[in-house]
């Protein structure tokens, strides 16, 4: 896949003032602030529900796997449940303004994310000097859940479970891990890409009894506005 060429660390420069002076130049915390509050402002689709629908359908069936993205990472904050995107609203929204409130010269960890039929692979960019986080390996049996935010639209977040050990009774057993894409467009297509992996796992496991069943998870298709009416038609009818 394609990668466009990104430094981290450049600024980008900022228009003079009307009257000829040179505005002050923004610290990195103000840039990422700015980064951040953008992530809400994307264009909204106006097509009708069933076209969204086939839309995604072929979308999600032309995806070959693996698939890799850039993106920064937010951080992970413990999730309340297994599925569903009131699990994963509050952890982003901690996330976001934790990033508001970097100093300046920090930075979001600057990343790479893969996703294949395994599970999804994290490991820093060659530009990233912000070794802060949490990469590795998640198998697909541990990720429970993956949706595009409905506020934050850049934003792709999963809900990941903790493997059980001896300790689980001292630490959360759902985690939510968020991660900034460069475009709309390309969180929606990383939230495709790991329907294509559960779909493809849960294939396997029909077709070989010798794959030890995995747990349930679920994979939130539906566009930021479709979840945002949703979400307002269940309160109106609680």
């Amino acid at each position: 896949m394609r990668q466009l060429a990104h430094d981290p660390s450049a600024a980008p420069q900022l228009p003079p003032k009307m009257n000829g002076s040179k505005a002050p130049a923004a610290t990195p915390g103000e840039e990422i602030t700015k980064e951040i509050r953008k992530l809400s402002f994307e264009d909204k689709s106006t097509s009708n529900k069933e076209s969204r629908q086939q839309q995604l359908e072929q979308t999600s069936a032309a995806l070959s796997l693996p698939q890799e993205f850039v993106v920064k990472y937010l951080g992970h904050r413990d999730a309340g449940g297994l599925w569903g995107i009131k699990h994963t609203r509050k952890p982003v929204d901690e996330m976001v303004a934790q990033a508001k409130e970097m100093k300046a010269g920090e930075t979001l960890p600057f990343l790479k994310l893969t996703v294949s039929d395994k599970g999804v692979d994290i490991t820093d960019m060659p530009q990233n000097v912000n070794k802060d986080f949490e990469g590795g390996f998640y198998n697909i049996d541990v990720i429970s859940y993956g949706v595009q935010d409905l506020v934050y639209t850049r934003v792709f977040a999963m809900i990941v479970v903790r493997e059980e050990s001896g300790s689980i009774k001292t630490q959360h057993p759902f985690q939510c891990h968020a991660f900034v894409c460069d475009s709309r467009h390309n969180a929606r297509k990383l939230t495709f890409a790991l329907a294509q992996a559960f779909q493809q796992f849960s294939k396997e496991v029909k077709g070989n009894k010798s794959v030890k069943k995995p747990k349930k998870f679920a994979i939130d298709l539906r566009s930021p506005e479709e979840i945002e009416v949703d979400l307002k038609e269940a309160d109106s009818e609680a």
